[in-house]
């Protein structure tokens, strides 16, 4: 496989979920070295975030990631990705080789226009795994957009170092509507992911995923 070293800058569109998660739901897919950040009695924050990166960027492919939880570290807080899945297998490779992250290969399918409605919010992207469908999002178009500059860590792990990644963001959001159906058969169905508690669209959208350090050591082994 080939691919870029670390950072990796990527450019397109997103829409991005976020979703109250139960804290013993999301436990055993988090290292026992992280602390679960809680936003409310039992409940951390996470969601799903659907890409589409194109022209500008190191590569092209389209990604699924669900934030399982806000964790922290030595002081330092961030996102912990516990599923994540691109349509590019120099991607996959990449993503594990260089920041540890499981990624899998998937299918994406993006439906909907203004003239040609996918859902009763007018867009639809659906996520599968051959006949298995992983996620289906539906969204409503952006009304109004405003110029966003966000940063901030996300922690992934190599089985036996705990690593940290800033990501760098850019991007005109908007608030939009947003359903997020997962079957049972899902891989990250017992998140038990409800609907969100809100939904935002990303347009000319820049990301860097910056290049990893390790921040500790993992006592047993880990997997995801």
């Amino acid at each position: 496989m080939v691919y870029p070293p670390a950072p990796w800058n990527l450019q397109g569109y997103a829409v991005q979920t976020l979703q109250l998660i139960d804290v013993t739901r999301v436990r055993p897919l988090v290292p026992s070295e992280l602390e679960i950040v809680s936003v409310l009695p039992g409940k951390t924050l996470g969601g799903v975030y659907v890409s589409s990166y194109g022209l500008g960027s190191v590569m092209e492919y389209n990604e699924l990631i669900v934030v399982s939880a806000i964790v922290s570290y030595a002081g330092k807080w961030g996102a912990w990705i516990s599923h994540i899945y691109v349509d590019n297998p120099n991607s996959v490779a990449g993503g594990r080789k260089i920041w540890g992250l499981p990624k899998e290969l998937a299918q994406f399918n993006w439906e909907g226009s203004d003239s040609v409605k996918a859902s009763p919010l007018g867009y639809r992207v659906t996520v599968s795994q051959g006949n298995l469908q992983l996620c289906s999002l539906n969204y409503s178009q952006q009304s109004f957009v405003f110029p966003l500059p966000f940063s901030g860590n996300v922690f992934s792990a190599d089985r036996t170092n705990l690593l940290m990644f800033k990501g760098e963001f850019q991007s005109r959001i908007g608030l939009i509507k947003g359903e997020v159906k997962i079957p049972k058969e899902s891989h990250f169905a017992s998140l038990n992911l409800g609907q969100p508690l809100l939904t935002v669209g990303c347009e000319d959208m820049r990301l860097i995923a910056g290049a990893p350090e390790v921040v500790g050591n993992i006592a047993a082994e880990f997997s995801y």
